[in-house]
């Protein structure tokens, strides 16, 4: 018999999951999650390599929809919008939900390009809108001064922090209502690591954030809420700053204070 996790509630919840059970071919790899996320508000998942972090952010934009063997059972609500409805149009639902990865991924194009990439496959060709989401895009992502006279310039010749950035500037350009980061500063060194970190708390007042992280200081530093997962379920749920000074599962204490994982 599985605990229930605990929980708190959120405030305006713009995901909500129920029941949440997710295969890759006959092994299961999600429990039963049931998990709301506040809008405008930055939630990090937690949990040991393998726990099914990032799986479980990759159901929120049905990424594992790429995955050959891949089933998702349970409700994922978006805006009270059933995702996994068969009539859900994926290009559209991931422009709502964008995605900044683990390894910084910029295009072989050049800076422009890759900022303005969803919008041209949504067909925007006018020139001034394309110049206005850069530029704003680019600032929001904590760029602009670096690059603003690069973007004609290959994007692969930025730093590892730059790209990483760009990438984020990438996912917002198209104006999404949430950006899932996936470990999005382990590839990082300490210096871009602050950079992305401050990003982030300045871009929850635009944007809901669910970021995978493994690292619990950072959790602990950018986060509002923190979600702890551990083979394939979800432990705790509740207020960052609660959740890693007196969590309520033991399970959890034994994992932010390093007796295992």
């Amino acid at each position: 018999m599985m605990s229930q996790p605990t929980t708190v509630p959120v405030p305006d919840p713009i995901v909500e999951v129920a029941n949440l059970d997710f295969y890759y071919g006959s092994s299961k790899a999600l429990h039963s999650i049931d998990l709301s996320f506040p809008r405008h508000h930055v939630t990090a998942l937690i949990g040991p390599s393998g726990c099914g972090k990032s799986t479980f952010l990759r159901c929120l934009n049905r990424m594992n929809d790429l995955v050959d063997g891949a089933r998702v059972e349970g409700s994922i609500l978006l805006d009270g919008r059933e995702i996994n409805n068969p009539d859900t149009d994926i290009i559209s639902l991931r422009r709502q939900v964008g995605m900044v990865f683990q390894k910084s991924n910029p295009f072989p194009k050049t800076i422009y390009e890759n900022v303005v990439y969803g919008l041209r496959i949504a067909g925007v060709k006018d020139k001034a809108l394309l110049d206005e989401t850069v530029e704003k895009s680019l600032k929001n992502a904590a760029l602009w001064d670096e690059v603003k006279d690069r973007l004609q310039e290959s994007a692969l010749g930025l730093s590892g922090g730059q790209m990483q950035r760009l990438c984020i500037a990438r996912a917002i350009a198209v104006n999404p209502e949430v950006v899932l980061m996936d470990e999005p500063c382990s590839a990082l060194d300490p210096k871009s690591t602050a950079r992305v970190e401050e990003l982030i708390s300045e871009l929850r007042a635009s944007y809901t954030i669910i970021i995978v992280t493994h690292n619990m200081q950072q959790a602990a530093r950018v986060s509002d809420y923190t979600a702890f997962l551990y083979e394939g379920l979800l432990i705790e749920f509740g207020l960052t700053k609660n959740l890693f000074v007196k969590p309520k599962s033991k399970q959890t204490e034994d994992y932010i204070t390093g007796r295992f994982g």
